[in-house]
């Protein structure tokens, strides 16, 4: 029961957590629905910014889950998150495929491309020579630059893309200017992630597949965590990491969660 005690609510990742590719873990599903009916508020969190909150809702809907489109935080919903509440009033300039600029002004980012106080970097599969030499120029007059995330590389299904990691490298390298992240494996994305679900980031218990990220996240934050063993982590990679987590589950299929019918687990 250590790990359920007080919870406010749950984060979980989701490709290697609640679904490989385009296929649902056996028994994932149920487990949403075990913390719907506990009454334990949840949300599905990545790190990839190439995309919508909708993109990720319609692809879990078709495979069961039941969610919402305000149950889906990105990376780029995080960092909206962020420029709204601890940036009031600011200009951002967007890199971004269109539909996720859409949605950045639609969570109140008001956006621009000219004299900018933030450039906000995301994972923008519509890059192009034009925006990262804008961005360029608009961090070395003085913009704060912001990353939606770290990641280096974004796992396919036939290998792996260039994520916006290299970019980030890039602008700092020419700009003399550190990037603020937002994603994990940055606390940033759990309290930003806690504001959007309304729920006290210190009470909240992440589920996730990597150490490095959503482990590490937690870790840092100094909240509960179980690694699921579906994903990206191994056996062997567990027993060989200094990150701990506070529960490890095969699935979360095998995680009991409080049964608030019969004051048990279930």
């Amino acid at each position: 029961m250590k790990l359920w005690n007080d919870v406010s609510g749950v984060l979980l990742d989701m490709d290697g957590t609640v679904y490989l590719g385009d296929n649902p873990i056996d028994g994932a599903a149920e487990f949403i629905r075990r913390l719907k009916d506990a009454d334990i508020p949840y949300a599905f969190i990545t790190n990839n910014s190439s995309n919508t909150r909708n993109y990720y809702y319609q692809r879990l809907k078709r495979m069961g889950f039941p969610a919402t489109e305000d149950s889906v935080i990105t990376s780029a919903v995080a960092a909206a998150e962020f420029i709204k509440t601890e940036r009031e009033n600011s200009k951002t300039y967007v890199l971004a495929s269109p539909e996720v600029e859409k949605e950045l002004i639609s969570l109140g980012v008001d956006v621009t491309d000219e004299n900018p106080d933030i450039v906000l970097l995301t994972f923008d599969r519509t890059m192009t020579y034009g925006k990262l030499n804008d961005a360029y120029r608009m961090i070395s007059d003085g913009a704060e630059f912001i990353a939606t995330h770290p990641d280096m590389f974004c796992p396919t299904e036939d290998g792996y893309d260039v994520d916006i990691g290299p970019f980030i490298t890039l602008l700092e390298s020419l700009t003399g200017t550190k990037a603020k992240i937002i994603g994990k494996p940055e606390p940033l994305m759990l309290e930003m992630a806690s504001r959007f679900l309304k729920i006290n980031p210190n009470k909240a218990v992440m589920i996730g597949d990597r150490l490095y990220t959503d482990i590490k996240m937690a870790k840092d934050a100094n909240i509960r965590s179980v690694l699921v063993l579906s994903g990206e982590t191994s056996r062997d990679q567990l027993n060989g990491s200094d990150t701990r987590s506070t529960a490890v589950a095969d699935s979360v299929a095998d995680i009991m969660i409080p049964d608030k019918r019969t004051s048990g687990l279930y």
